[in-house]
């Protein structure tokens, strides 16, 4: 026998045949456990993957940051651009002009974000490039009148590369003769070329976006050259909300500055919500598990009054009758919570292996591909939240087994012993 004595005793009675339906409750807690903390840790690193990849498509055309002005504050843009690739963490700047207008051709008329761009300087900022379904990026030219749309923009006009689009802007002026609120009422028309389609899998670009070389938007918009901003990239994402103030700051805080996080945050507070109703959800499962040890611990605690009088006669302490069906209890929660971790990290690193192979076995797709832009299943494993859902497991089964160590440990051994 090893010390210390209420160790040895408590996994002596885990491994004792106790009666069927206190091993079946016991049995069906630990499998509770294990199967919550598996879901768990599987579903949470699932919506991880989606979140990131609904993060990548959202981003591959948008910048991590931008700051803008009035065009007489980005005169100078290009010096302007020079400081800040020089600021830290910065591996990008582009200049872009930002258009509200319609589209036309034929009859069909669609809104659409007129975005001009550099195409010797957008590559720094985002990845338009891998995303061409049709025609090159290149062909934005200065002065040809070429446009490159979105995919849905492009079906909802039904063009095709060659077909000439009609675009019109709303022109800003000063308030005078023909002019209401600073808005002309005869907007600018012009006439391009449609020279490619993009397809990044994000309706707020494929459905509404189209691009055009800098200098063409900036004809359209009357800013004689001049950009509405410069669009920033960083070597880390999650460093746009924090750099993008400190670097508005450092050129004199005269520019309008937002990032990734504020232009999409309900998206992202949305795939914030789910993730924790979903955590609150699957919790449950390992609470209800936890409820279940509580029960078997109160049935063995009935079941082993005799050999609770018997311990405390030989002089076990209150305490030591505790620390007895404390390791009990714990054994059974912690060797299914630890369980479940295995089981969770390994089914969360192969769904992409596991899904498919299900898919083909049931003759189904999670994913349909001509419904979702996104046909596979990722997974992005964050190791604090599996440690935080493995302590709460952990913590659950420790606070279920005081209840019912602590009624046997308040068993009185003449009473106990008087029938026997």
């Amino acid at each position: 026998m090893f010390h210390p004595l209420p160790l040895y005793i408590g996994l002596r009675y885990v491994r004792s045949r106790q009666g069927f339906f206190v091993s079946f409750i016991s049995w069906v807690s630990m499998v509770g456990i294990c199967l919550g903390v598996m879901a768990l840790i599987t579903v949470i690193s699932v919506m991880n993957g989606l979140e990131g990849e609904l993060r990548g498509r959202l981003l591959s055309l948008a910048s991590h940051a931008t700051l803008s002005g009035e065009p007489e504050q980005l005169q100078d843009w290009p010096q302007l651009a020079d400081r800040i690739r020089k600021q830290k963490e910065v591996v990008g700047v582009a200049p872009y002009i930002d258009l509200q207008g319609m589209l036309g051709r034929g009859g069909d008329m669609r809104a659409a974000l007129i975005r001009g761009v550099d195409p010797k300087l957008e590559s720094e900022v985002s990845d338009i490039g891998a995303h061409m379904r049709a025609g090159s990026f290149s062909d934005l030219i200065a002065g040809e009148q070429h446009i490159i749309l979105g995919a849905g923009l492009a079906y909802a006009l039904d063009a095709r590369i060659g077909d000439e689009i009609t675009v019109l802007v709303p022109a800003m002026a000063a308030a005078g003769e023909g002019a209401v609120g600073g808005i002309d009422l005869k907007p600018r028309i012009q006439n391009f070329i449609v020279s490619g389609v993009f397809e990044v899998g994000a309706q707020e670009h494929d459905n509404v976006l189209a691009l055009i070389h800098l200098q063409d938007a900036s004809g359209l918009a009357g800013t004689h050259g001049m950009p509405n901003g410069l669009r920033l990239k960083f070597d880390d994402i999650f460093a746009a909300p924090v750099r993008t103030p400190e670097i508005n700051q450092a050129l004199g805080g005269k520019f309008k500055v937002s990032d990734w996080s504020i232009e999409n945050a309900s998206y992202f507070r949305a795939v914030k919500i789910e993730k924790t109703m979903m955590t609150l959800i699957l919790m449950l499962i390992v609470a209800v598990a936890a409820f279940n040890i509580v029960a078997a611990l109160v049935m063995v605690v009935n079941e082993k009054r005799t050999d609770i009088a018997i311990l405390r006669t030989v002089g076990m302490t209150p305490r030591d009758i505790v620390g007895v069906f404390m390791t009990q209890g714990v054994f059974i929660g912690w060797f299914g919570a630890l369980l479940g971790l295995v089981l969770g990290l390994l089914l969360a690193f192969n769904v992409s292996t596991i899904v498919p192979f299900l898919e083909r076995l049931a003759g189904v797709k999670v994913f349909d591909p001509t419904v979702f832009v996104i046909s596979d299943m990722p997974s992005e494993v964050q190791w604090p939240q599996v440690i935080g859902i493995t302590l709460t497991a952990l913590i659950l089964t420790v606070l279920a087994t005081i209840y019912p160590s602590l009624r046997g440990a308040a068993t009185e051994p003449a009473e106990a012993l008087r029938y026997e």
